[in-house]
């Protein structure tokens, strides 16, 4: 099925970043509320039953095609770029696209995922998420931020980056994860409720450390790598190591980590 076509009257939702690790599950949750939802990825692919068109927002190839009057859009995109220079210029370009194509298309407006606790931090990506949370703001759409924080999927991504053979080297962060999921749901929720700037930042029920999580991983995985704990460096890791990524405020889900990671080993057996 192409992007016009079988269109209903409903609200469409485009998903940018509609195949990652948070966009997949606004799709999912979009799909089962019954809304129309467009699939927008740099793959172009989709799950069965639903529109998917190839998208670049660091380019804005594909944008104009996605974008269409009266549609809600969902940026849960992201970037490999970790440092401070490439990844403002990354978010920067991709949110004046975004912005740009969508003010000419007449969005109602626009729902960006961040990161719960970043502004002081001297880390090179989360100044990249401040600039794109800047460029946004900036822009003449509607826009709501909704922050989070680090998954309960951040734990898997950090070991597959970061194992040796035997070992894996995993920085001490102290987290507050949530599933991705449950941000999914937040953002949907964003997107279809009356318009505000900043929705309420969302987090999990727990203060955890990511190492341990990293250890449980490995232990529902039957793995016998060794974790070795670093700190990152400057303040920046100091900062990371303490409390800034924990939330001061907003609203908590209620799947613990090891509720969440039962669940996951149960779908992988």
């Amino acid at each position: 099925m192409g992007a016009d076509e079988g269109r209903s009257n409903q609200v469409r939702v485009v998903v940018l970043g509609g195949t990652g690790v948070v966009g997949r599950h606004v799709v999912a949750a979009a799909a089962g509320r019954g809304l129309d939802v467009l699939v927008a990825s740099r793959h172009g692919t989709a799950p069965d039953g639903l529109d998917g068109l190839r998208v670049d927002v660091g380019t804005g190839s594909g944008l104009g095609q996605a974008f269409h009057l009266g549609d809600v859009v969902v940026d849960a995109t992201n970037t490999n770029a970790s440092r401070a220079r490439a990844a403002r210029e990354h978010f920067r370009a991709s949110a004046g696209h975004v912005t740009r194509v969508a003010r000419e298309a007449g969005a109602e407006r626009v729902v960006v995922l961040s990161i719960v606790g970043i502004d002081p931090i001297p880390y090179g990506y989360y100044e990249g998420k401040v600039a794109q949370e800047q460029a946004y703001l900036a822009s003449e759409v509607p826009v709501t931020i909704l922050r989070a924080t680090q998954f309960h999927e951040f734990a898997g991504q950090v070991l597959a980056r970061s194992t040796f053979g035997p070992i894996a080297f995993v920085p001490r962060l102290t987290v507050q994860p949530v599933a991705a999921a449950d941000v999914a749901s937040a953002l949907l929720d964003a997107a279809l409720a009356p318009f505000e700037v900043r929705a309420a930042d969302l987090a999990g029920p727990e203060v955890l450390a990511l190492p341990d999580l990293a250890k449980k991983v490995l232990a529902a995985r039957g793995a016998s790598t060794r974790v070795v704990t670093f700190r990152l460096p400057g303040r920046a890791g100091q900062m990371m190591a303490d409390d800034a990524l924990l939330p001061t405020s907003g609203t908590r889900s209620s799947l613990t980590f090891d509720a969440w990671l039962a669940r996951q080993s149960s779908r992988a057996s």
